[in-house]
């Protein structure tokens, strides 16, 4: 009979070892083929941790993402928008799924995923996906108006996405524009935004997220830049996924309508509340030059406001980098 990591990684648990004598015989195959299983889990980045001489133990618990869980969690009306909610063991790129999908969806679909072969943040980088640890997660949303016109999306979902973690109780979170959550002056959160579709309209958009929860020292140094986990943050009291999961579904849900009525002005004083970078020295890499100045927030289309000496520069988020100096 074959095994499945993901069936291997049920069996397992964080409050005692289980040798791999007893999972061959729960799951009615050879130890050596536990041993194979065991080795692919860890290659996911999966927290198993070899238990001397006991066996084999989950670092930390593991709460598998459960679509069923998710529904439950969002309101009646948030529930009826949703013409697709789906959860996958293991996708390249829950994002991908999406877009690969775009032209015969619906309405808003929900993509959500144990491990990603190919994650992606802003500008190709890759995401780094270990198993079981984070929230891969991706929404995709249909807009009557044309790409023209969602200009600030990205800063619009995160708001939505610090509200979100509001709401599981995780508070000292912050933006940094144009796509990342930062808290303690690391990155907890990615936001990407994919368009397609007409440029004069209709379009859609296809939103990933990335949250880390739990995220493995190995996985944290493949990292260009410093990270934080909610595990750090919250000090080992983890917000349950599924909870997290339907509470940014309904977030999302309700600041994606009113972006289509009202645009980013409906978000300015929300984002101006998590704007990390208004008021301090920055340096914005653009494609020619890197230029010196101070953050001073960001003007009615989302983009950024910096003061070089006397005069301002709004820089757009597809042209540019930007760090704090």
């Amino acid at each position: 009979m074959a095994i499945t990591p993901s069936a291997l990684l049920a069996a397992l648990s964080a409050d005692h070892a289980v040798s791999g004598a007893e999972l061959a015989r729960r799951l009615q195959v050879t130890r050596a083929a536990v041993w194979k299983q065991i080795e692919q889990l860890r290659e996911l980045g999966a927290p198993v941790e070899a238990a001397a001489g006991r066996g084999y133990r989950l670092a930390w618990p593991l709460e598998p993402l459960d679509a069923a869980r998710i529904r439950d969690g969002l309101d009646a009306a948030t529930r009826k928008r949703l013409a697709e909610l789906s959860v996958h063991w293991r996708i390249d790129s829950t994002s991908t799924e999406l877009l690969r999908r775009a032209s015969t969806a619906s309405g808003i679909e929900v993509c959500l995923a144990e491990t990603q072969s190919a994650g992606r943040g802003r500008r190709g980088r890759e995401w780094q996906s270990p198993l079981g640890g984070n929230l891969y997660f991706s929404l995709l949303r249909r807009f009557d108006a044309g790409m023209a016109q969602l200009s600030g999306l990205s800063l619009v979902v995160g708001t939505a996405v610090v509200a979100a973690l509001a709401d599981c109780g995780v508070a000292e979170v912050g933006l940094k524009w144009p796509n990342d959550v930062l808290a303690d002056g690391r990155k907890l959160a990615g936001i990407l935004v994919e368009l397609g579709g007409e440029f004069l309209g209709p379009c859609h958009a296809v939103i990933g997220i990335g949250i880390n929860l739990r995220l493995p020292a190995a996985a944290c140094a493949r990292i260009d830049q410093p990270a934080i986990d909610l595990a750090s943050l919250c000090r080992g009291k983890v917000p349950s996924r599924n909870v997290l999961a339907a509470r940014l579904i309904v977030r999302l849900v309700d600041a994606l309508d009113r972006f289509a009525a009202q645009g980013f002005a409906a978000f300015a004083e929300a984002y101006a509340r998590c704007d990390l970078l208004r008021g301090r020295d920055l340096r914005v890499f653009a494609a020619s030059a890197v230029h010196e100045g101070v953050g001073a927030g960001v003007d009615e289309r989302g983009a950024l406001i910096v003061r070089h000496g006397k005069s301002t520069t709004h820089y757009d988020s597809a042209e540019v980098s930007v760090r704090a100096a």
